[in-house]
């Protein structure tokens, strides 16, 4: 079954075709600047040439259709016509309370989540527009929705109230949500598979540290708690996001800048992390070099964002009452040996031991703990693409 993986940006939109018989990328590629002058698709089939046309494209509907042409093209298209496409599956980021599973596309389901768009106002209206988008233009195709949060619908309450009064819990559903659901499940059930152990059965800590970065815990096959919270703005300290902070902090540089909440939650989210304290960068590339080069911020930001990860991951330790796994994934879990290896030397008190041959390694699935270390420690490249597709696959078959 060919399957169709849209995610949709406000002024992006980026696309997969999967084979999901044998879980093989077809073709993949980006519309970018939607509604923007100077609009373009990046469309690459694979073992192809990599093609940049600029289209223009003032809504979603004119960037679903450059995809459909794209995949089409006579010379470098992959399929003959859009009827071998049986399904897509569209990346939502909010679905509050509503969902914890991937769900087929209806009337209703659309209008829940629309009703989650103060939860997540950049993302999800975005997200409906590709949605009804798709629907538009291949109506017999059937589309599913798989949510960033559904993973997270697991936690205990315990794990997802806030200490504030009850009733913006009851009436407005503020709450801790997490994010990444999607990789957090593919991840910890991938490594169940190295592992060979019942994935119901494993206590395992995902590490999703890339630009955006969250860290979950889960036990038994069910993610039980997680680092981000109502906004992806919570957490560790990521590569321009503040993570977790006095919340006091917002009303002091309010007052003493004269800015509006809106203007530091701004810089909260695009000033802060790892960029606004090394004063560098937000590329651990850059911050890696910038120590290697004496520079004292690079250093110290290096190591809060290590201790912030390792505070993390000793809290999840305690809340599962042990771990048997630890991956990393993304961008920096994937690629950053200085950062894995700084996580794990904290971890020493678990038995953790690092086995650098194997951690000195970039974007490849690697155990890099030692075969006698007691807690067994992966890197698992991500592949959230392959994850909405595989399940579309099941919802579509049902």
């Amino acid at each position: 079954m060919e399957v169709l993986v849209i995610n949709c940006g406000s002024s992006s939109l980026k696309f997969q075709l999967i084979d999901s018989d044998s879980e093989k990328v077809l073709a993949k590629g980006i519309c970018e600047r939607i509604g923007i002058k100077g609009s373009l698709i990046t469309y690459q089939p694979t073992g192809g040439e990599k093609e940049v046309s600029n289209i223009d494209m003032p809504t979603h509907h004119e960037a679903i259709d450059a995809v459909i042409k794209a995949l089409t093209n006579k010379e470098t298209g992959v399929i003959d016509d859009m009827s071998e496409v049986k399904a897509v599956g569209h990346r939502v980021v909010h679905g509050g309370e509503y969902f914890s599973k991937a769900t087929l596309v209806d009337d209703d389901v659309i209008k829940k989540i629309e009703e989650c768009n103060y939860l997540a106002p950049l993302h999800n209206p975005a997200n409906i527009i590709g949605i009804k988008a798709c629907m538009n233009l291949m109506p017999d195709t059937p589309n599913v929705v798989v949510f960033d949060t559904a993973f997270h619908q697991t936690m205990p309450e315990s794990a997802y109230l806030y200490a504030i009064p009850r009733k913006y819990y009851d009436e407005n559903k503020i709450r801790r949500y997490g994010f990444h659901g999607t990789s957090h499940s593919f991840v910890s059930k991938r490594v169940a598979e190295i592992m060979n152990k019942p994935y119901d059965e494993l206590k395992t800590i995902v590490c999703h540290l890339g630009n955006g970065a969250s860290i979950c815990a889960v036990d038994g096959g069910k993610s039980v708690d997680t680092s981000m919270g109502l906004t992806p703005l919570a957490g560790v300290i990521m590569g321009t996001r503040s993570g977790d902070i006095d919340p006091s902090i917002i009303e002091v540089i309010a007052k003493q800048d004269g800015l509006s909440i809106d203007q530091v939650i701004n810089m909260l989210n695009k000033e802060s992390g790892v960029a606004g304290l090394s004063e560098v960068s937000s590329d651990f590339r850059d911050i890696t070099q910038a120590i290697e080069d004496g520079n004292a911020k690079a250093k110290s930001a290096f190591d809060a964002y290590i201790r912030q990860v390792v505070r993390f991951v000793g809290a999840y330790i305690a809340v599962m009452n042990g771990v048997d796994a630890i991956a990393f994934t993304a961008g920096v879990g994937e690629n950053n040996k200085f950062v894995r290896a700084a996580v794990m030397e904290h971890l020493g008190y678990m038995g953790v031991k690092i086995n650098h041959e194997a951690n000195d390694s970039r974007g490849e699935e690697v155990m890099i703990s030692t075969e006698d270390s007691k807690v067994k420690v992966f890197v698992v490249p991500t592949n959230e693409e392959l994850a909405i597709a595989r399940e579309t696959v099941e919802i579509v078959n049902k």
